[in-house]
């Protein structure tokens, strides 16, 4: 018998890239490959990539350190959006043996069993026209499935078109088949990703509101979150009907970038503050329980002390629940790089700190709104102080005591407590 080759996945960045390295994982036939942590010793090592921040970078940098120092023989390979940006830089660092562009990383396998000797394929962006499939299943209760890849927008500061190309996406019917397929595995929710899933649109005109419906109707699985959404892309008619859906759960995150319209201008976003708000609103006014999340980057070039004191005004008053906040990181190749004036680092850091304390200020009165309410709950898995936890179909984080018989379970809980570590103490009903 051939002893099988040991093979470890590291993923860094978005849920899209979970689900692409779960696709690439599956591409290695299990009769000769053997899956193994990333932190052990292994034979090949996967490292599939961001490039959102030069923080990201810098992890892709420390992954493959770590995998040298752990199997110093072992072949790396470095896949995905950084991968596609920096082929040759990273091409250099010691241990690297393959960098695959978009184009070629879900032909991994033929690379790395061949005898090729250039380490670097396919970085041609405009090269990259084929849609690739991807879902994460794993035995997880929750999978991510990619609809739609690639971004047609122009963001001043976003490098994501130039690492991952035009957008593109399959026919409703395939998406129906793969989420047919994650059903099958027993998976009890499905997240739908993409770089701009808003963007979804088939040859014969069907959008990605048509998309919804057809999932409702066609696919045996009790819930579908969205994981994020323009709100240029999210229509009224959409928000009403979501209300209304046996399936899509009541949660949506919408990136907003900035709370000023001179900023979101620099950043040529393709929105106002007027439009985010009456989004809000409306979802406020249809699902009173909505969970919402809104992305927003501080210190992006041009961010004056007064665009963003502008920004935390809006954010005050506008009712979401949580925020996702980054730190603005200069990338190469975009028109951001020229703008003025620059925000320096100290001050970027001070903005952070106080968007999180409205995030956080935001989410505790929201979990407390929530408290004696009944929602559903899916239950994951158990944590080291004996409980199980899941999340509501709005997005609370929920933890009751340990049973065996909760996991992949969908239990309607009513809401009792905020703990110290941020969840909320429940009870099933």
């Amino acid at each position: 018998m051939v002893q099988k080759q040991k093979i470890a996945f590291h993923t860094l960045g978005c849920k899209l890239n979970y689900a692409e390295t779960a696709t690439i994982a599956s591409l290695f036939d299990k009769e000769k490959y053997e899956q193994v942590s990333f932190s052990h010793q292994a034979d090949i090592y996967v490292i599939n990539t961001c490039s959102v921040t030069e923080q990201a970078n810098k992890k892709c940098r420390q992954a493959i350190s770590k995998a040298v120092r752990t199997s110093p023989e072992a072949k790396i390979a470095v896949v995905g959006c950084f991968a596609q940006l920096k082929a040759q830089e990273i091409a250099k660092i010691n241990g690297v043996s393959l960098v695959l562009g978009t184009k070629e990383k879900f032909n991994i396998v033929k690379y790395l069993e061949g005898n090729a000797l250039d380490k670097i394929y396919s970085c041609e962006i405009d090269e990259v026209t084929q849609y690739a499939g991807s879902f994460s299943v794993d035995g997880r209760t929750r999978s991510f499935l990619k609809v739609q890849d690639g971004c047609d927008y122009n963001c001043s500061y976003c490098t994501i078109p130039l690492a991952r190309g035009k957008s593109r996406n399959p026919n409703i019917d395939f998406i129906i088949n793969e989420a047919q397929i994650i059903g099958q595995k027993g998976i009890k929710e499905i997240i739908l990703t993409g770089v701009n899933i808003g963007e979804f649109k088939t040859s014969d005109g069907k959008r990605f509101f048509d998309l919804l419906k057809k999932l409702e109707e066609k696919v045996d699985i009790p819930r579908f979150r969205i994981s994020s959404i323009e709100p240029n892309l999210l229509t009224d008619e959409m928000i009403d009907w979501i209300s209304q859906s046996k399936k899509i759960v009541p949660h949506f995150h919408i990136p907003l970038q900035s709370g000023s319209d001179d900023v979101l201008r620099l950043m040529r976003r393709r929105y106002n503050t007027e439009l985010f708000s009456k989004k809000i609103a409306r979802i406020r006014s249809v699902m009173p329980d909505c969970g919402i999340g809104v992305d927003v980057i501080v210190g992006t070039p041009g961010e004056t002390n007064e665009y963003f004191e502008d920004c935390l005004s809006f954010l005050e008053k506008t009712d979401f629940t949580y925020l996702h906040v980054f730190s603005y990181s200069a990338r190469e190749n975009t028109d951001a790089i020229a703008i003025e004036p620059k925000v320096p680092e100290t001050v970027k850091s001070e903005r952070s700190k106080r968007l999180h304390e409205l995030s956080d200020h935001k989410l505790s009165a929201f979990y407390n709104r929530q408290l004696g309410t009944v929602h559903p709950v899916l239950f994951e898995q158990k944590n080291n102080q004996g409980y199980v936890h899941g999340y509501t179909n709005n997005y609370i984080k929920v933890e009751i005591p340990y049973s065996k018989d909760l996991i992949n379970e969908i239990k309607n809980v009513e809401l009792i407590s905020i703990q110290t570590n941020g969840t909320v103490f429940g009870k099933i009903k």
